[in-house]
């Protein structure tokens, strides 16, 4: 392997061409190296290139699990979710979850609102009261002015709904703000809303050039920026499950009644409130469900996960996302969330394995579809606090990871099954099946020796 140096024109380089300079540079075995990033091309050409031409720089594909989770029913209809993750148990967890509750009246879900925000960031060095007096103005010529970009979102029913001028000198000298609210019905709207942005940017200078009242100011205005906000929270949605405390049944091999694991699993949450450790590993939880419905559906998690982050922490502090109560005998748990998504436009109609999970959920609107991210959420985050507050998070968890152990120690198809007979009850650990796995090796039964 040669000294990596500083390279020109790489984007322009073919795709062969960037694995060629990328193996040479930094692998030892370069042949290798380019065949392995070759055998994940998509076999079809024309597929491969939608793929391509999603990021920037592609030499290869990076493949995760695709997974589904059954039986999930919401408000009376029955789904079948499409997950992408990685992570061990997560999707056995949420099907776990999804069969328990579809026993008990499955989960409900409502959409709380669906407004989203973005925001032009000006410095205005003027008289302010003039600027407030105008602003019914300057309302109606942005609207007039950004017509052309949102005639389509109005015809379907979205559009601009409601355009503030928002004061923050209080915290930085002559900062003041647009803040536009927008509904962009099915799809997530980030390139309609920036557009719009950007186009009322424009609008506010040229008021501000040709107003009368203001000549001479046209040096007071600077623009900032005009960017969306992924910070949604009055695009919201609510999941939640309930049943009788006394139908919950029994938990643990029949170790913990229902009462006892309600009042725990109840203790589990108020803990999430009040300790800011608990409340990010359990709110990770609550996303291992989410970020791999978004990711199976094309939609952007990270957004998705930096909203909900940041709405966990509105009042301050950082808590569950998550709440539970027993009220006159009734278990109840649920999940508010601001979900910002789609079911048209970006990935959701380019990525063909995403056009195919929209089709499995039933092609559904994008409301339809965050009620199913939300309840997806939801039950990843009952079935992990249920194995915390019973047997344990690591009993399930490494039972679903043994396999990822038996792959990184090599294991043949014969010891695979001799190491899941020994471990049907019995603790999971790396060094546990290392050491089991070593034992069979060095004292090889026939069945082994014939492997």
């Amino acid at each position: 392997m040669k000294k990596p140096t500083i390279v020109s024109g790489f984007s322009k380089l073919s795709k062969r061409g960037k694995i060629r300079w990328l193996v040479e540079n930094f692998f030892t075995n370069p042949e290798e190296v380019a065949r392995e990033l070759k055998s994940f091309w998509y076999g079809d050409p024309q597929k491969q290139k939608i793929f391509d031409d999603f990021s920037e720089n592609t030499v290869s594909n990076f493949y995760l699990p695709y997974g589904v989770v059954p039986n999930l029913e919401i408000n009376g209809k029955l789904y079948c979710v499409p997950m992408v993750i990685e992570e061990s148990s997560v999707v056995a967890a949420a099907s776990a979850a999804s069969k328990f509750w579809l026993k008990r009246g499955g989960f409900k879900a409502e959409i709380i609102a669906t407004h989203k925000i973005g925001q032009v960031h000006f410095d205005w060095k003027g008289d302010y009261t003039k600027l407030h007096a105008l602003f019914p103005i300057i309302k109606k010529r942005i609207h007039d002015d950004t017509a052309h970009i949102t005639s389509n979102m109005r015809e379907r029913g979205g559009g601009i709904s409601n355009i503030e001028l928002v004061d923050m000198t209080h915290l930085e000298d002559n900062y003041y703000q647009l803040k536009m609210t927008f509904e962009t019905c099915d799809s997530m709207g980030a390139n309609f809303i920036n557009s719009t942005l950007e186009e009322a940017s424009r609008s506010l200078r040229a008021f501000v050039n040709e107003e009368p009242t203001l000549v001479g100011t046209e040096k007071e205005l600077t623009i900032i920026m005009a960017i969306l906000s992924n910070y949604t929270p009055e695009c919201l949605v609510r999941a939640w499950v309930e049943c009788p405390v006394d139908e919950l049944g029994t938990f643990d091999n029949g170790n913990m009644d229902s009462a006892t694991f309600a009042y725990k699993f109840d203790k589990a949450l108020k803990i999430a409130h009040i300790d800011v450790h608990r409340a990010t590993t359990h709110n990770k939880g609550i996303f291992n469900g989410i970020d791999a419905v978004a990711l199976a559906t094309g939609n952007d998690f990270r957004a998705i996960e930096s909203c909900g982050h940041t709405y966990a922490a509105r009042d301050g502090k950082y808590k569950s996302l998550s709440s539970a109560t027993i009220e006159n005998g009734i278990f109840k748990f649920w999940l508010d969330i601001p979900l910002a998504i789609g079911t048209v436009g970006g990935l959701t109609s380019l990525h063909p394995l995403a056009k195919r999970s929209l089709e499995m959920l039933g092609n559904p609107s994008a409301e339809e579809l965050m009620m199913v991210i939300a309840a997806t959420g939801l039950a990843q985050n009952f079935a992990a606090v249920r194995s915390l507050v019973t047997t344990g998070i690591q009993q399930g968890h490494m039972k679903m990871h043994l396999m990822n152990i038996l792959n990184h120690l090599e294991a043949s198809e014969k010891e695979v099954i001799l190491v899941l007979s020994h471990f049907k009850d019995k603790l999971v650990s790396f060094t546990a099946v290392r050491d089991f796995l070593n034992l069979l090796r060095n004292n090889a039964s026939p069945e082994l020796k014939m492997k």
